[in-house]
């Protein structure tokens, strides 16, 4: 019998030609935000994985959406249950009326489960 093989990651940030810049990139998130991106709550950096509200890079638009996958501007901080919830998502924000600019906000995800009261 066959044994089904397992899928390669196709990712360029997780083993391709850009996972060097994303871990640089990384580096620098970690050391310059404090605010989850998504829910907009404070990251606590002690909690480690699999901790819910460990710190974790969200990628604002998905890889898999067209964003690109190390660029600094597509990249921000978040908890992973955060990141786990808005998945690839794209969530449209407001209109930037004196730029004429869409912006890209991801605070308007509704959250299911409380993690900080666990």
């Amino acid at each position: 019998m066959n044994k089904p093989r397992a899928r390669p990651n196709l990712r360029p940030d997780h083993n391709g030609t850009q996972r060097a810049q994303f871990e640089s990139n990384k580096k620098r998130i970690y050391a310059t935000q404090t605010i989850c991106g998504i829910c907009g709550k404070p990251v606590d950096f002690r909690l480690k994985w699999p901790h819910p509200l460990s710190p974790c890079v969200d990628h604002i638009i998905p890889v898999s959406r067209g964003g690109h996958p190390s660029d600094i501007a597509n990249l921000q901080l978040a908890h992973m249950t955060c990141n786990r919830e808005k998945s690839d998502k794209l969530v449209a924000g407001g209109q930037n009326v004196s730029a004429g600019v869409e912006l890209v906000s991801n605070r308007l995800l509704p959250l299911t489960f409380d993690w900080q009261n666990v």
